[in-house]
């Protein structure tokens, strides 16, 4: 008995090694695989340089996900761990200047006749961002070249750049969503009483409404006001560029938005035949329509048109500001998101990445100008003034600093960009905001509901700091409101010195309220309206030089970063859903609680705008 036991249990333990031993030798296998694929996928081979197009080939432009002027950089193992009640949390995006490089080379390659757009899968972008893409394309029109939109449905914002097309074709079951442009929030404060939350709020400014949805149970007044202003200039703006580029009459728009019952009624409840109608597109297409009408304009005796990717295209397209090929040369470092202490991805500003990156272009010899693509509502109140301590730093090495204002710059977005030789924005750009908040909340009531309380004795009125398992003290509440108090008073002090504004004007212009680009412009607050390549091309007239390159300053990345970038990219884009019921309330919910959520200044102050364009896709685009 005793040797069959042993007999059985010799068994188990060499079949227990040799699955040792298959397992390791599989993921092995898989892990050198994956890591041959990856590097091999690095490699520039000239066989990617020496694609060959057929004439008449057809650039098919695939805009997925939100415009961003940096993209994230999200894992595969992330996308795998994605709520699917929710659906995409996490969309894949397109960075603005690729769109535009591809455009721009398509424009001058003999091979491509015609660009396609496809707009399906586009999430959110400044109206900034749309139009620099626009203006793009006319350029491409002008080469002789033809541009086509064709779509089963158009959201707002895809319509805006197919107005840009020769021919709008939509689906004959399909439709145009043009609504106009709103601001509507979710506001917590009875929630937050019932769950017997205590938000402490400590503000300056009139104006400064990014926690009213925590103190309010509607829109004020006086944010009423400042919303009416920027959105009214922005809808002109849009309703300008779309009855220009079709050909319509100016007023076209409001009659469309303000009669659609009475217009669809005429068209017997078919909203294709709606836009046709009302002259927003040119064709009503089946998908085989369509694909023989692009065969008609190029002319192609073959069964189906020669169509290439974008992503594809990408590849030999001539790519802007990527390399350093001057010694005289102009930087570029992209500030793009919420502003927060410390290290932080793309996506968001850190204090300590952004300063670095600075610090880099203030050492490279070659750089002579610097110019910082801002596109942020603000955020930490002392991460802003990190950055802005380290740009004049950069400013007493003598070289010239120029910001370029994206969709929004306001805020903490305004605080870094003050001290600049000029600031170039854009008709639609927000920006402002010069105000400051702090917020802080405490559960001492909710957990006292549960039968929990906090007790305790300290050596000073401030002993229990910031627990928010206990009420706030007298003491500590001046502390914050004061050192609020004082922020702001620093804010204005810098707008004034920046800006060389006197203070009492400044003081007007503050309180929080927000500006488009044009007032902006006429308060002084900014000195031009213009792109990225007209800010680069100020730099380096502050610089003096007359030849120069320009290109990105980025974080040297990592190999982890570069594995993550690619298993991202693999990825298609096409995955995408159209955005559901579900995925618009979950956006409006995140954009109301986003305040809250990034809430991490370590003395609890903010310089933080939540008036971002891009963040509105649900009433906005």
């Amino acid at each position: 008995m005793k040797t069959l036991f042993k007999f059985i249990f010799n068994t188990f333990r060499y079949a227990g090694k040799l699955f040792t031993v298959i397992r390791n030798t599989f993921f092995n296998v898989l892990f050198f695989s994956l890591l041959a694929v990856i590097l091999f996928s690095f490699i520039p081979f000239e066989a990617k340089e020496k694609l060959a197009l057929p004439s008449e080939s057809i650039l098919r432009l695939d805009i997925s996900g939100n415009i961003v002027e940096q993209k994230k950089i999200i894992s595969s193992f992330e996308k795998l761990l994605e709520d699917p009640f929710w659906g995409d949390s996490r969309e894949v995006e397109t960075t603005l200047q690729d769109i535009l490089d591809i455009i721009n080379s398509a424009a001058k390659d003999d091979n491509i006749s015609v660009l396609l757009l496809n707009l399906k899968n586009m999430g959110s972008a400044g109206l900034n961002q749309l139009e620099s893409i626009g203006e793009t394309i006319q350029k491409f029109q002008q080469s002789g070249k033809t541009v086509v939109a064709a779509e089963d449905y158009y959201t707002q914002g895809q319509y805006f750049l197919a107005s840009y097309a020769d021919t709008i074709i939509l689906n004959p079951m399909g439709g145009v969503d043009i609504h106009g442009m709103g601001v509507y929030r979710l506001y917590f404060k009875e929630a937050l009483e019932r769950l017997k939350i205590n938000y402490n709020i400590f503000k300056v400014g009139s104006y400064k409404s990014a926690l009213e949805p925590f103190t309010r149970t509607d829109m004020s007044e006086a944010d009423r006001q400042q919303n009416e202003g920027w959105l009214s200039v922005l809808w002109s703006l849009y309703t300008d560029r779309v009855t220009e580029n079709r050909n319509l009459e100016s007023n076209a728009l409001a009659k469309y938005t303000n009669n659609i019952g009475e217009f669809l009624d005429a068209a017997h409840g078919n909203i294709g035949q709606l836009a046709l109608n009302n002259g927003l597109v040119d064709h009503l297409f089946t998908r085989q329509e369509i694909n023989t009408h692009l065969l008609s304009i190029v002319d192609s005796e073959m069964d189906k048109p020669s169509i290439i990717s974008s992503s594809k295209y990408l590849e030999l397209a001539e790519l802007s500001f990527r390399e350093q090929n001057q010694e005289d040369s102009i930087g570029i470092i992209i500030a793009e998101g919420t502003i927060l202490p410390g290290k932080q991805p793309t996506g968001v500003i850190g204090g300590e990445s952004l300063s670095q990156l600075i610090k880099i272009a203030r050492k490279d010899n070659q750089i002579q100008g610097l110019v910082l693509r801002i596109n942020s509502g603000g955020g930490s109140a002392f991460a802003s003034e990190v950055i802005r301590q380290e740009i004049l730093e950069f400013k007493k090495s003598g070289k010239s600093f120029v910001v370029s204002m994206g969709s929004v710059a306001a805020s903490g977005g305004y605080w870094i960009a003050a001290d600049a030789d000029e600031i170039w924005a854009e008709a639609s750009t927000i920006t402002g905001s010069i105000g400051i908040f702090g917020a802080i909340p405490t559960f001492e009531k909710s957990l006292a509901s549960l039968g929990v309380y906090s007790d305790g004795i300290g050596t000073t009125p401030l002993a229990a700091g910031l627990n928010i398992s206990r009420p706030l003290s007298p003491a500590l509440k001046s502390v914050i409101q004061q050192s609020v108090e004082y922020s702001y008073e620093n804010f204005l002090q810098i707008v004034a010195s920046g800006r060389n504004i006197k203070p009492r004007k400044v003081a007007e212009l503050a309180q929080g309220r927000v500006y488009d680009g044009n007032t902006a412009k006429y308060l002084g607050l900014i000195d031009n309206i213009g792109h990225l390549e007209q800010a680069i091309s100020a730099a380096a007239k502050h610089a003096g030089l007359t030849e120069y390159s320009a290109s990105y300053i980025t974080k040297p990345r990592s190999m982890k970063d570069q594995i993550l970038t690619y298993l991202t990219e693999v990825q298609s884009a096409a995955t995408r859903t159209p955005d559901s019921l579900l995925s618009k309330i979950k956006l409006s919910i995140l954009t109301s609680l986003q305040p809250l959520l990034q809430l991490s200044d370590p003395q609890g102050i903010y310089a933080h705008c939540q008036l971002d364009p891009r963040l509105y896709n649900y009433s906005f685009f």
